[in-house]
């Protein structure tokens, strides 16, 4: 896995189970995530992460016109094999965030909106979940380093 990648794609919204919109930048708010998302809050899932590898496994798959934030990721990346970090890794993003991993995948209990939509949810297999451990502005572009 490359050590450092970028932000492709910022993704919020206000409500659970649907796609995100995507936004040029975003505040990381300390032990809380994305301003202004519904994920955030005092927990380990504030923020997550997928790779456009994963969303492109499901553009070949015969859904061409999926789009980062589509699968509800807060961050789209470009690093490789995003799946295989390790819990407990550190991640900075842009000059001054930090995030930590603390979840690989997720179970989904009901088919949510995503999955109506798309057939099908790759975020419980390849998404990535991270608490944000420093504040800071994130913006699309933005360096992510895996520390």
């Amino acid at each position: 896995m490359n050590k450092t990648g970028k932000i492709l794609a910022i993704s919020v919204s206000t409500k659970k189970g649907v796609s995100k919109t995507n936004v040029n930048s975003a505040n990381m708010i300390e032990n809380h995530g994305i301003d202004g998302d519904v994920h955030a809050g005092n927990w380990h899932r504030q923020i997550s992460l997928l790779s456009l590898e994963s969303i492109e496994k499901m553009r070949l798959a015969g859904l061409p016109e999926l789009n980062p934030g589509d699968f509800a990721e807060n961050i789209t990346t470009d690093l490789q094999n995003l799946n295989q970090i390790q819990i407990g890794t550190k991640l900075k993003l842009g000059k001054d965030s930090m995030i930590e991993i603390t979840q690989i995948g997720k179970t989904c209990h009901s088919r949510c909106a995503i999955y109506d939509t798309v057939g099908d949810c790759i975020m419980p297999r390849e998404g990535i979940f991270a608490k944000v451990l420093i504040s800071g502005r994130i913006e699309i572009n933005d360096s992510i380093e895996i520390l």
